[in-house]
Order: structure tokens, then sequence, then C-alpha cells
């Protein structure tokens, strides 16, 4: 995408478009879609624009995320069922509540003697459908709030979180750190996979605990993350698109 249309009787985005997003370390999906919202504001003068994202990303995962603008966020749901792809970084060894970096290590094992082929193997195991439980840290409803709020005021041991059916298409060993007993791997998956549930599966299977260290969704459906823009991109095209009025 290189311009937006400055010519149609009506705001192109208010018809409704597509945008496929970088998203950035820290920032929620959310962050985007106001982003996005009052970037259209300021330079195209749209105040009430309806916004959304489709799929959610974590703060601390980074990479493709889909916005729909103006008619187009009636096909969100469409855009979430969609299977997904991740890049994802494991830490062997220990364990974390969130199941990620977000909270502290709690407990700790001893990984010295897994080895590549350990993980390859293990790995293995995972592809299929199979029930997973997601992370008490997650939007997951109980009683109808999400289950992270629960947990950050320390009620986290109080959740029964249900287990969902989900498919991994496709799971690769990228990487393999011996030293540092961490390991890069590559997930094709369906809707509603947590990989932060996988790392913690992949640890308790092995039987050293592990924890997601890094995450970077690269697909959604046939999207790919090599197409999508970053905000900055976005608002200097924005701010072409005013210069040609």
């Amino acid at each position: 995408m290189s311009s937006f249309d400055n010519n149609s009787p009506k705001d192109e985005f208010e018809i409704g478009k597509v945008l496929f997003f970088d998203k950035p370390l820290q920032w929620t999906s959310f962050d985007i879609v106001n982003k996005v919202r009052n970037l259209l504001k300021n330079y195209r003068g749209l105040k009430k624009l309806k916004v959304g994202h489709a799929g959610t990303l974590d703060p601390l995962a980074t990479g493709l995320l889909i916005v729909c603008t103006g008619k187009k966020t009636k096909e969100i749901t469409s855009y979430q069922d969609y299977n997904k792809e991740y890049l994802a970084t494991v830490k062997l060894g220990a364990v974390t509540p969130s199941f990620d970096l977000e909270t502290e290590i709690i407990a700790q094992g001893d990984a010295s003697y897994i080895t590549e082929n350990d993980v390859i193997e293990c790995l293995k195991t995972f592809i299929g459908e199979q029930l997973q439980y997601p992370p008490v840290y997650s939007a997951k409803k109980i009683d109808g709030k999400p289950a992270f709020l629960l947990a950050h005021k320390g009620r986290g041991d109080e959740l029964t979180m249900r287990a969902h059916l989900i498919n991994i298409f496709e799971i690769e060993l990228l990487r393999f750190d011996n030293q540092n007993k961490e390991f890069d791997m590559r997930v094709a998956c369906s809707k509603g996979t947590y990989i932060r549930s996988l790392a913690n599966d992949i640890g308790k299977k092995l039987g050293v605990g592990a924890y997601l260290a890094g995450l970077r969704r690269t697909k959604i459906g046939d999207s790919s993350l090599e197409n999508a823009l970053t905000i900055e991109n976005f608002e200097n095209i924005l701010k072409e698109s005013v210069k040609q009025l």
C-alpha cells in the first residue's frame, strides 16, 4: 500500500478498509486501534469513524495485526477465524504464572540435560487437534470478567480455566541454544491457540518447566507480515495524501 484515494465523494476509510500493521513491542492491540483512529481524525477529519482489530496480540508480542475501518468492521469476526502462524522463543528451566515475561519466575528446573533432539521429539507430540487450557493471565472471561483482571489481583489460584479444542498444523524447531537452554520455533495453528500455553505445556512434557520469552505473529490466513505497515508508515502515507489535495 503506497497511497490512499482522495477523489472519492465519501472517504475510503468510511466506506471501509482492511489494514495490516506490524504491532510493536509493548503496544496493546487497542493502542494500535486508537492511534489509527486519531490519525484518521487528524489527517482526514473523520471524527466518528468505526475502527476495530481482528485478533488480539499481547503487549509482549509483536507482528501482524489486522485493523478494519468503517463498514469493514463488520468483517472482523471472519478474520478472527483464520489460522495463524507465529515465531516463538521458549526459555527452558523456569515457570511464570503468566507463562511469559509479564510475571516473575516462580519455579525453576534443571534443564541442563535437555538436548536439541529432546526438543524436536517433544514438539512432534503437539501436532494435531488437542485440548488446551488458556493462561490465567488472559482475556478469557470468568463470570463475565477477563481472567487477567482477577489474576492481577492475586486471585489466579482461584480460577478454573476451561480447556478448548485447538489444532496445531505445523511446529518446527528453528534454533536451539544449548548454552542458554532456549529455542525458537515456528507454529502454524488454528484460531484460539495460546502460544504461551503451548510453551508451558512443552516445559511440562520435558519435565523442566518453560515459558514464552518472545513472540511474533507472521501470518493470518493468507496475509503475511511482509506486507504490513508500521504506524510510522501509515502516518507518512496519510501526510502525503493530504499534500495531494
